[in-house]
């Protein structure tokens, strides 16, 4: 039986421990060791039953015991220390400041205009355990992206979805067999708040999915100084078929998925705009965010100054495109049918022909006959596209030959950048101790360790 209506719960704090909620609900604490030994300081065993998540850990705590901690002064010193350092955190110049006048937005003495905000799209992002919006590498990858550039200073953004049930859990039946169970997410005890709109409620995009309407509500995780953006069209604005869109990651057949990629990529830009942000670049992590671009192609085409074929270009002088996967099988792919029941009037709106739309994307040499191809659109989308390795980078180049046919194989224009990860979430709690000590103070966020002292660290 499914429940009618569900409640979240969230402690009344004594006023000593104000502090908490503002260190809770900004992942960066999941890369602070400090603010990881506050809340086991808090309740350890609490802290364990939480899942590591500190907003569900102060909703088991007692009153009991945070009457003590309001009277413990030993507590109040180490958490205003940690709030300290977070409020520095989120305010002080960084590495992107040092080197780009301080968020000045006039033209460089390099001759570039500053990138103002970065708009990162992705269909999973795994920041921390407390936010299952992942289910492995990729997410892992744009969880530490959003980390990183936090620690640099970056002007990020983050778009992508809210699923209620999240990625599967795997457990083992009597008989040794493999059972999937999805749990259910309560967002409103989650770290995560509702972008409020100017009307008091929620902000709240519209799609259009086969001519049915589609709303998505816009929730945000703040990753230290870079915001997350999450849609979520489980809401009542929806029929049932329409909230089941952002129901599970990677589940349901070719239509759920298209239909999920449109909210992600297409409701994301509207959530931007909606939000005020006009991204200077956008980079989409893999395919599956890249209906992004037929939206920015839509709003230029459809103010009248731009043709179609003026739009493609300059959505392409703004647009990054990472590729993934190194076999065509894990590609995601489209029937042109479904492609026509879902962007035959979205052509129109953006002055093309259906068939123009669709060559974007059009993967002529299929085993499956016609299809159309994410990742084809993203590389002719792309100002600028990479695979994840070197080796993967030439992988790609021989996948992808065929869309540059007059150029070589190794002048295909897909380059690579090496995966890396972010080292503060990462690096094991010994090492990060030694670094601490011997390196120059702030080395894993600023990027300027002296790191030839670690041949001064004794055996």
């Amino acid at each position: 039986m499914k429940a009618l209506r569900s409640f979240a719960v969230r402690a009344s704090l004594p006023e000593p421990l104000d502090a908490l909620p503002a260190i809770a609900t900004n992942l960066r604490w999941s890369w602070d060791g400090r603010a990881l030994d506050l809340f086991r300081w808090i309740d350890p065993d609490a802290w364990e039953a939480s899942g590591h998540d500190p907003v569900r850990l102060l909703g088991l705590v007692s009153k009991e015991r945070l009457a003590e901690l309001a009277e413990d002064s030993p507590f109040q010193t180490f958490l205003a220390s940690v709030k300290d350092g977070l409020d520095r955190y989120l305010n002080e110049p960084r590495w992107y400041q040092g080197h780009r006048g301080a968020g000045s937005a006039g033209p460089q003495e390099d001759g570039q205009s500053e990138i103002e905000t970065v708009a990162y799209f992705s269909p999973e992002f795994g920041v921390s355990e407390a936010l299952p919006t992942y289910s492995g590498g990729l997410g892992v990858l744009a969880g530490d992206h959003l980390k990183a550039a936090s620690d640099l200073g970056l002007p990020m953004v983050g778009v992508g979805l809210l699923y209620r049930q999240g990625y599967f859990r795997q457990q083992l039946n009597a008989d040794g067999w493999q059972q999937e169970r999805y749990p259910a997410l309560d967002p409103h005890g989650m770290p995560l708040t509702l972008v409020p709109s100017g009307d008091d409620g929620p902000l709240k995009i519209e799609v259009d999915l086969e001519g049915r309407r589609c709303v998505a509500q816009v929730w945000c995780a703040q990753v230290g100084r870079v915001p997350l953006y999450l849609l979520d069209c489980d809401i009542e604005d929806n029929a049932a078929e329409e909230r089941e869109v952002t129901d599970r990651l990677y589940a349901g057949g070719s239509e759920h998925r298209l239909r999920q990629e449109i909210v992600l990529g297409i409701g994301g830009v509207r959530a931007l705009r909606a939000l005020g942000h006009h991204p200077d670049v956008f980079h989409s992590n893999e395919g599956h965010a890249g209906f992004l671009n037929l939206e920015r192609i839509r709003e230029l085409a459809s103010d009248g100054d731009l043709a179609f074929g003026e739009a493609v270009e300059a959505v392409r002088t703004s647009t990054v495109f990472t590729t993934h996967t190194p076999v065509p099988a894990g590609i995601d792919r489209y029937d042109l049918d479904l492609m026509g029941r879902y962007f035959e009037s979205f052509a129109k709106e953006s002055g093309a022909t259906f068939e123009e739309l669709l060559a974007l994307g059009l993967e002529a040499e299929n085993d499956g006959g016609p299809a159309f191809n994410m990742a084809v659109m993203g590389l002719r989308l792309a100002g600028r596209s990479n695979g994840v390795s070197r080796l993967h980078g030439r992988v790609s180049r021989s996948m992808f030959k065929v869309l540059w046919p007059e150029v070589p194989e190794d002048e295909v224009p897909i380059t690579s950048i090496t995966n890396g990860v972010h080292t503060s979430t990462w690096l094991g709690p010994e090492l990060a101790e030694i670094f601490n000590r011997r390196l120059s103070p702030g080395w894993a966020e600023t990027g300027g360790a002296r790191w030839d002292r670690i041949n001064e660290v004794p055996d």
